[in-house]
């Protein structure tokens, strides 16, 4: 068994990665949280219902990991979605695995394939971008789990924005074939080097988003001075609700 954490109604995961095999898994779903899709998940219930579903449930927000310490007194490290990436892709790589990328568009995904080819030789992948659109109609979900299903992936990647990409993974689990699926959203651009990830530094001082939303204002406003704060109240909260 891994080692969670109840955070504010969400077992997170907070052990090491390098526990996780791929090996023994079926239908093995890791999904991330942070303060935003928290706040989200308030008010969308399937989103809600995915996350908590989620076998793995990883901290990557450095909000999750002051939460830990603030109703637990637990000092936790955040697992970024990349950081599942990476750790996926190299046990593919000693196995020989196959890895199903779902979402983002030709361009970034022809970039992926040619990274993946020099940094991870042992690994087949297989690609499909998928049509730009809010929700997917039958006709698109039924090309899209075609495609998935007849590479039969050991690993399903989908990148798509929160909270569509795993709200689609929950609605769709039973009907596609993988051992292990994440949902990693900008990952996919940062991999592929069309959108470049703040630096260790800010990496380090949890300070991540801060060149981001440096960046882009206007898209990151919200999860940063409406979605933090919730966060933070909701926390203080339930720590003296549970204490």
């Amino acid at each position: 068994m891994f080692e969670t954490l109840d955070i504010m109604g969400f077992d997170v995961f907070v052990d090491d990665l390098e526990k996780v095999s791929i090996e023994d898994k079926d239908k093995f779903i890791i999904n991330t949280i942070n303060p935003h899709s928290y706040v989200v998940a308030k008010k969308d219930k399937l989103f809600q219902e995915a996350l908590k579903s989620s076998d793995l449930l990883v901290p990557d927000g450095s909000g999750i990991v002051l939460a830990a310490n603030f109703i637990h007194n637990k000092k936790i490290k955040k697992i970024a979605g990349f950081d599942v990436h990476q750790d996926l892709l190299n046990k593919l790589n000693k196995s020989g695995g196959k890895v199903f990328y779902m979402g983002s568009s030709p361009n970034t995904l022809s970039k992926i394939k040619e990274r993946l080819s020099k940094e991870f030789p042992n690994v087949k992948a297989e690609f499909y971008s998928p049509p730009f659109k809010p929700v997917f109609d039958e006709e698109d979900n039924k090309k899209i789990i075609e495609e998935i299903n007849k590479f039969n992936p050991d690993v399903l990647f989908v990148g798509m924005t929160a909270p569509k990409q795993e709200k689609w993974l929950y609605e769709n689990k039973d009907k596609i074939n993988f051992k292990v699926a994440s949902c990693i959203g900008a990952v996919f651009d940062f991999y592929a080097g069309t959108v470049k990830r703040p630096s260790e530094f800010w990496i380090k001082m949890h300070l991540e988003w801060l060149p981001r939303f440096l960046k882009e204002p206007k898209r990151l406003w919200k999860r940063n001075f409406v979605s933090t704060p919730i966060f933070l109240k909701d926390m203080i909260i339930y720590k003296f609700k549970t204490s």
